[in-house]
């Protein structure tokens, strides 16, 4: 459980800084590559997870180019803790990404534009209006980000392995419990992730409300 929760935060924390970034480059884009970009930026959301963790595999493998690099100064990615961070931010940031991109296309423009006939810098127009007017969006694209990052199964068995109190996390252990036929253990953590998801969701429900109500509450003023 503290292998899969420490990989789900910091891949999240990876995922909103990340997604936020690409959120913001690809909405305000106007080139003839957007729908490019976007697919590339999107494909991890539909491809199998097997797949990204070949992927990974060839990328991050003592073959790949990263993997030769990071052979070079000593470190090896394949089957560690970081390989499951690594899958994990991978197939949580497409959520991440699509879900802040709505958001922020769904700002009126006509309040940028007034804040830049104004002479307000792009850097507060981003971090005094889009951000707090986007809020919802974000948050909850950093909860389904936590959720799939916790959640991911092939992506990170391809990489990270099932290594026991190393890169074994909870959907794994699941996995490996109902194969060897010790249903008793694999429903013990079934229910536990069940319960960390319903809380996670329900605290998302419960903020992004807030946050709504706190917004119309600031326009009618």
């Amino acid at each position: 459980m503290l292998i899969s929760l420490r990989a789900a935060i910091i891949a999240t924390t990876v995922t909103f800084f990340l997604g936020i970034a690409a959120a913001c480059f690809v909405s305000g884009y106007r080139g003839k590559f957007k729908g490019l970009i976007d697919g590339l930026l999107t494909l991890p959301l539909v491809l199998p997870p097997t797949v990204i963790g070949f992927l990974l595999l060839i990328l991050f493998g003592k073959n790949g180019p990263l993997g030769k690099l990071l052979m070079e100064i000593g470190a090896t990615v394949i089957f560690s803790w970081p390989a499951t961070v690594i899958a994990a931010s991978v197939v949580a940031f497409p959520l991440m990404y699509r879900t802040v991109r709505s958001a922020f296309e769904q700002i009126d423009q006509t309040i940028i534009f007034a804040a830049r006939t104004l002479g307000v810098s792009e850097w507060k127009i981003f971090w005094k209006i889009t951000i707090p007017l986007s809020w919802p969006g974000v948050a909850a694209g950093t909860v389904l980000a936590f959720a799939r990052a916790l959640g991911d199964f092939g992506a990170t068995l391809m990489i990270g392995g099932n290594i026991p109190g190393k890169t074994l996390t909870i959907p794994a252990a699941i996995f490996f419990a109902a194969e060897s036929g010790d249903m008793g253990k694999a429903l013990i953590w079934v229910i536990l992730i069940f319960i960390i998801s319903l809380i996670v969701m329900t605290l998302m429900n419960y903020w992004t409300d807030y946050q709504r109500k706190m917004v119309a509450t600031i326009g009618r003023k």
